[in-house]
């Protein structure tokens, strides 16, 4: 049998099978230039996976997608705006940077710093980051600061430390993260063919929110989508300042990527609900907790619980959603980031301590 243009069709590589990352990427929608030392870790390109257990909970036709940036090399969204700020601080002639984090940003700051031979100084809110997260800081060789109080105090410092020394601060307040974290919404575009109905995003600095927004609005005018989505930002109850339009001065849910009292891109995020015609609300933890077990066993998607916040606010707001409509709910975390959340809350069964035989494990099996 000959072998034909289509047989060898079957064996064509995927389009990402030579990523090199997003820089690389979508390098003419982002402000580097060839003296910018691109420092990456071949981030991006993350799946954009259908979701046909939640899209028939909600009926009417509604199509959901799932963009699962839990699956960047460190486990976050994070990376997205990490390659860039390290990169553009390298470029600067930085050696060391600096960041305020619940968990995800110091993993990538780290990883990122390191990679490109720089010190990285992460401050963290002692006993309020999940152990998964504290343990990539440590592994890549960050040099981590616990202190006393909660993620806007230490960010406050840094901010200030940033302001007074040599070290470059890379939390969202940088740019060129957010410049990163738009490539996010071309991904989805690339998908799709055009922007989503609804984007559905958790709360917490609010820089991704803005960064998606950014991103729809530049494929928008350069003509690679035709349309605009709503843009709807979910916070923890706990810790909603967005939501209830005032500061929280001690933010406290399960979710605790999002668990920030005083948004720092407060003001680019109300813009981004007041130019898409979206919305902000607050969920419970016990809803986060439920669309985080959902995912899991319906879907076989393991996120963190902050992520699940928008699939927690989807269902919330589920009426709203008009028949028919495509919405993608932005995960932005990995499950494996606080495994602790996972085995108190997955309501699973295990049995253990038993006899190491055929029989037991038969019984225990219904046989």
């Amino acid at each position: 049998m000959p072998f034909t243009s289509s047989v060898r069709g079957l064996f064509q590589r995927p389009t990402t099978q030579n990523w090199q990352g997003l820089i690389h990427a979508y390098n003419r929608w982002l402000p580097v230039s060839d003296r910018t030392p691109v420092i990456s870790l071949c981030e991006g390109a993350t799946p954009l996976v259908p979701a046909p257990a939640l899209s028939a909970r909600l009926g009417r036709g509604i199509e959901v997608h799932l963009k699962v940036d839990g699956l960047n090399p460190t486990g976050s969204f994070k990376d997205r705006g990490m390659t860039m700020a390290v990169s553009k601080a390298k470029e600067a002639g930085a050696t060391a940077v600096i960041c305020a984090s619940t968990g995800n940003t110091s993993a990538a700051a780290a990883a990122y710093a390191r990679r490109g031979g720089m010190r990285a100084f992460v401050l963290i809110p002692d006993g309020y980051v999940a152990q998964g997260k504290l343990a990539q800081a440590l592994l890549y060789g960050a040099e981590v600061l616990a202190v006393r109080g909660n993620f806007d105090r230490a960010l406050t410092i840094v901010r200030e430390v940033a302001d007074k020394y040599p070290v470059t601060l890379v939390n969202s307040l940088n740019p060129y993260r957010l410049q990163g974290q738009k490539t996010a919404a071309f991904e989805v575009v690339d998908v799709l063919g055009d922007a989503p109905d609804w984007l559905c995003i958790p709360m917490g600095n609010a820089g991704n929110i803005s960064a998606y927004w950014m991103g729809f609005q530049e494929y928008k005018k350069a003509g690679r989508c035709r349309t605009l989505p709503r843009m709807m930002g979910f916070q923890a109850a706990g810790s909603a300042p967005l939501v209830h339009g005032t500061t929280v001065e001690q933010p406290d849910t399960i979710a605790t990527a999002i668990r920030i009292g005083n948004p720092a891109n407060r003001e680019k995020a109300l813009k981004v609900r007041e130019e898409s015609g979206g919305g902000f609300a607050a969920v419970s933890d016990a809803s986060i907790l439920d669309a985080y077990r959902f995912l899991g066993r319906e879907e076989g998607v393991f996120c963190e619980p902050a992520s699940a916040a928008s699939v927690a606010g989807l269902l919330q707001r589920s009426e709203e959603v008009p028949s028919g409509a495509r919405v993608v709910c932005v995960l932005t975390g990995n499950g494996l980031k606080d495994p602790s959340t996972a085995i108190d809350h997955s309501e699973a069964t295990f049995h253990g301590d038993l006899d190491p035989n055929t029989e037991t494990v038969a019984k225990v099996l219904g046989f």
